[in-house]
This record gives C-alpha cells, structure tokens and sequence, in this order.
C-alpha cells in the first residue's frame, strides 16, 4: 500500500446530511459520546461569522454559507474542517462531520478519508417542531423562515447529497433511541468494512 493510499484510509469520516431538522445534531451527539470526533459544518460556519463579526443569525450565517462557496468553491466549508481535523485528531481515529450539503464537500473530505455518507430524512412538519424545539438563534421559528432555510439548503447541492448517501435513515414516527441505535448499526458495519 502506498503513502497516499494509507494517508487516505486512516480515517473513517461519516458524513452525516439531510434537511435542516431531521436529526442530523442528534445522530452526531450520539456518537460523540462513543468516542468519534464530531465537527458540525453549521459550527464552522458560525466560527467563520465570529471571526467576522456578524451576528449569528439564519439570514447572516445563511449568506455568509453562500459567500464562502462562492468565493472558495462549492467545497469550501470541508477545506475549513480540513484544518480543524489536523488539529485535532490523532492517527486513525472516527469522524463524524454533522451536515454535509453537497458532494463537492465530501470530494474533499476523501483526500483524508474513507468517506461514508448518511443521509436522516424527517417529514416537513417532523422537521419544524425539531427546530421550534432546538430553538438555536439561527433556527426558524415561523413557517415562511423555515421555507426559505430549505430553498436555501437545496441551492448549495444537498438534495443530491441525500440522494446519492450510502445509507438512509426515516426518522419519522421512532423514538430519539432508535434513531441513534439505528444510526450506530449502520456505522459499525462501515467500520467492520474498512477494517
């Protein structure tokens, strides 16, 4: 096996997609907590707003999304956790990267990395209580915003991310423990897979 071959194959980064809502946050929680790295690309995103001094807000991180892919690629939210995983991980290890939106960031993330993708579907109403709840600063709270969050999404390529996912988990009508058992089923066999 060549350099570039195991530089490749050290990771198993799974890339968790779906719509805003559908479960993505909690797949990732659980999984942190058997011991993978989770990066949330909405984290980058507002780290990047930060920097910037915005306000984190839907429509400010929203356009700042667009702005990065625009000025750096369709890929560049995945060039900006390419730096963090340097940092932070050690030889080998798992990684789940919560909220892959198009294929272009999952092309950069195989120079690393043996990439699966997941995609966690929820109904349009299932999605809206999940962020309702969750009530972040960037989460819409009335239908119209929530509307325009998804219009948003499927501009930058996700429903071709969901789409084209190695596996795909409903979570409509199961309970938040299955979906996390479910979701680490399918994970385990992608590590069992590399191995």
């Amino acid at each position: 096996m060549d350099l570039e071959t195991k530089k490749r194959n050290k990771h198993l980064i799974v890339c968790l997609t779906g719509m805003p809502g559908a479960g993505k946050s909690t797949v990732a929680d659980s999984l942190k907590k058997k011991g993978f790295l989770v990066i949330t690309m909405g984290d980058i995103v507002r780290e990047e707003a930060r920097q910037q001094n915005l306000e984190p807000t839907d429509a400010n991180l929203g356009n700042l999304m667009l702005k990065l892919r625009k000025d750096l690629g369709p890929g560049a939210i995945s060039h900006l956790i390419l730096r963090k995983i340097e940092r932070e991980t050690v030889s080998g290890g798992n990684i789940v990267i919560d909220g892959i939106r198009s294929l272009a960031e999952v092309e950069v993330l195989k120079t690393i990395g043996h990439v699966k993708i997941l995609a966690i579907h929820a109904s349009t109403i299932t999605r809206f209580w999940h962020l309702k709840e969750r009530a972040r600063t960037d989460d819409p709270l009335v239908r119209d915003h929530f509307i325009t969050r998804d219009k948003r999404e499927l501009t930058v390529g996700i429903s071709e991310a969901i789409a084209l996912a190695d596996e795909t988990l409903s979570n409509n009508e199961i309970t938040i423990e299955e979906l996390k058992e479910k979701a680490f089923t399918i994970i385990q066999k992608w590590i069992t897979e590399i191995k």
